[in-house]
This record gives structure tokens, sequence and C-alpha cells, in this order.
């Protein structure tokens, strides 16, 4: 009997979850097309639906479905139950930091940002910046501070095995320090450390619908070089710390010097200290500069559309170390779409052929031929999408899917 309701609870929970998996990727839908898109029975759903929204998870949408007159009731609607819970959303690369508060709808409710420089770690431990955010928030949001439930960050580097932490970092002082310390015992929640390559694959893929089923390695290109990929609308990576380190790739064995130490990167190339460095002729073994200002990238930008050879120069350097990188990728994943995000995309015109050149050189690309390239010019965009994403569905299946019934109602998988 024990075995039996085991059973229960487990097909229960999948249900649950299964429902507000289809929810978060779609949106409200009418009791009869959530069915439809899980396969669950309507009156499993209906079920469902009636502890959802008794519990306050979910509600029905009072707004009409859509314009169009027909026959009968209109369908009602469900939807999230905004207030029901609220997420804090840490993003932290190596020129800045933002905390924000999002809702259980995903709705941005409030947000703090701040600059980070190479010196600011060493001033303030890590721990208690992300702790000295997360309570500012609370205290310009009283209402919304008991309800929050979840708290995440984006951030640069490799994880540590555990998950609480970086064991290196583009980041000054990042690395080696125990992120989720403070914040645990500020708030008895823990800190959950995600990979910003990997949300950009997951961003990217929710922003346009014609890459959810395709396989898309999205790069980023800007102050460092990174890349998530997906494949048929799952990102690759066992675990957070399997996610591709791709800036840091060797490019050309004892090259030019990267952030990270190591020499012939293809950062070193593509990033836009690297670019810098190129452009203006200094030593590829000169450290790379902490930071470039976006209108100094610009600059070189515009430096090289009006033929300027050494800038010219640096981007063919960057889009061979760019497109050499995806070669290789090339010859184990095979890729239809690559997306080019932050301040690069507008440099690609400067890039595209040597990508699409150094790709081809392989035998997959003169196969498969260079996938099609796009650009997303924000890299906020697709991060804070994916960092949500991340949030909202660990709220789903770690803390609503698992709650207890409110009526004694069989379901079946």
């Amino acid at each position: 009997m024990a075995r039996v309701g085991s059973d229960t609870d487990t097909i229960r929970r999948q249900n649950r979850g299964l429902a507000l998996d289809v929810l978060r990727r779609s949106g409200p839908l009418a009791r009869t097309s959530l069915a439809a898109e899980t396969g669950l029975s309507h009156a499993t759903i209906t079920a469902i639906a009636a502890d959802f929204v008794g519990q306050g998870i979910l509600k029905d949408l009072d707004e009409p479905q859509s314009d169009q007159k027909s026959r009968g009731r209109p369908a009602v609607r469900l939807g999230h139950n905004r207030d029901v819970a609220y997420a804090l959303l840490f993003e932290l690369d190596v020129n800045r930091s933002s905390c924000s508060l999002i809702d259980y709808g995903g709705t941005m409710v409030d947000r703090i940002e701040a600059p980070l420089g190479p010196h600011t770690f060493d001033k303030i431990r890590p721990a208690v910046f992300l702790a000295e955010q997360a309570q500012r928030i609370r205290v310009r949001n009283p209402r919304e501070a008991p309800r929050i439930v979840n708290i995440s960050a984006s951030v640069q580097g490799i994880l540590n095995r555990a998950g609480t932490g970086l064991t290196w970092s583009p980041i000054s002082g990042l690395a080696g320090q125990a992120l989720g310390d403070v914040i645990g015992i500020a708030s008895d929640l823990p800190l959950r450390l995600y990979k910003r390559g990997r949300l950009l694959a997951e961003g990217t893929r929710l922003l346009y619908p014609q890459l959810h089923d395709a396989n898309v390695a999205t790069v980023y290109v800007g102050s460092t070089v990174a890349m998530g990929m997906s494949f048929h609308g799952r990102n690759v990576g066992l675990s957070e710390d399997a996610a591709t380190e791709f800036g840091h790739m060797v490019h050309i064995p004892d090259g030019a010097l990267c952030r990270c130490g190591t020499r012939g990167c293809i950062e070193a190339y593509a990033a836009d200290y690297g670019v810098l460095r190129a452009a203006y002729s200094v030593p590829d073994t000169a450290p790379p500069a902490p930071a470039v200002p976006y209108r100094q990238y610009v600059e070189l930008i515009q430096s090289a559309r009006r033929g300027e050879r050494n800038a010219v120069h640096a981007f063919k350097m960057a889009g061979s170390a760019i497109g050499f990188g995806i070669n290789r990728l090339m010859t184990v994943f095979d890729l239809s779409y690559i997306v080019i995000v932050g301040s690069g995309a507008e440099a690609l015109p400067l890039m595209r052929d040597e990508i699409e050149s150094s790709i081809a050189a392989s035998l997959v690309g003169r196969v498969h031929g260079v996938p099609r390239i796009l650009t997303h010019g924000d890299e906020s965009e697709p991060i804070f999408r994916g960092l949500c994403a991340k949030a909202l569905s660990e709220i789903d299946q770690s803390l609503f899917a698992p709650m207890p019934s409110t009526g004694q109602r069989p379901e079946t998988a």
C-alpha cells in the first residue's frame, strides 16, 4: 500500500510539474488547450487546475481570450498568480552588476544596478556585496519581500563542483569566494549560480521562436567571449560546470595573452581588449586592458569601416578566431544557426568573411555549409530572459509541483 501511495504522489507531482512547465512556455491557456498541450486527460487537468487555483498558484484570467465571437461561454484561461511568489536575480559581469526583483509571472518589480571595476571586490567581499544589494531590494519592497522564494545569479567563469562559487572568473576578486554564505544567512535561501553562456542559449531560444527546435550556438562577443549551445530546445551540458568555455579554447598555441593568464585563447583575439591591442599594434604578450569602454570599441568599429588598416586587420583576426573555434565545434556538433550577441554584433560585417571562410575550411564546413549567422546587439536581454526562466522553473518544480493536493482525486500519467 505504501508503494501505491508513493507512486500516486510521484504521478501527481509529475502531472503538476508538466502543467506548470507548459504554462511557463506557452503563456495562459484554457483548460482544454492545456490538456491538449500536456497530453493529460481533461479530468486530470480539471483536478490539477482546481488545486492550483485553490492554492493561489494559478488563477482564472478575466480578460477575454480573443476578439472573435464564438458560440457558448468563452473559454477561461489559466494564468500565473503573479503575487504568490517572487525571485531575486543577480547579474554579474566584468563591468556591472544588477539585482532584480521579479514576480511569479516573470514581470520585473524593481531593479538596482551598480558598476563593477577591477578593484571592487578588493574593498568588499562578493557575498557581502550581494547581500547588501538584496537587502536594499527588500527594504524598497516590504510587501513583496516575505514572498521571495528564490535567489539566482548569472556569473562568468567556471563553477566549483558544489556550485557555491567559482574556481575561475574574469571578474576580479570573484573566484574562490563562497558566494552563497552571506546570502543564505540573510535570507535562509540558497543562492543558485548559473553560467552566463548557458543563459545566453536559453534566453536567445526564448526570444526567437524559429530557433526553438534548432541547433544553435549563441556567441557573446564583447568584454569577453562566451558561448551557450542548445540542441532541439535543450541546452548542452549535464550541469552548470559542464557548459562550454568557448572563449578559452586555444586558437593559436603560445599566442596572444588572455585575461585568464593563458596564451592563444579565442578571447585574446576576439574580445574587445584583443581587438584594441591589435588595432594599436601593442605586443600580444602585453597584459590585457582591465576594461574597454563601449565608446572606444565603437570608435574601433568606425575606424575599420573607414578602411584604417590596423583596425580592419584587428577585426579580421577576431573573425578568424571565432570562425576556427566554431569550425572545431562543428566536427562534434551539427549547428544550424550562430547568433552573435553583445557589442561584437555591431562588428559582424567586419568579421563575417573571416568567420565564414574559417568555418568552410573544414570538411564538415564544406559538406554542411556555413550555419546561418544572426545578431542580437543587447546581450543583457537574452541573459535576463534565461535567468528568469531558470528561477521560475525552479520555483515551479521544487516548490509548487510537490505541494499536497487539496482534495483526494485519482490522477493518471
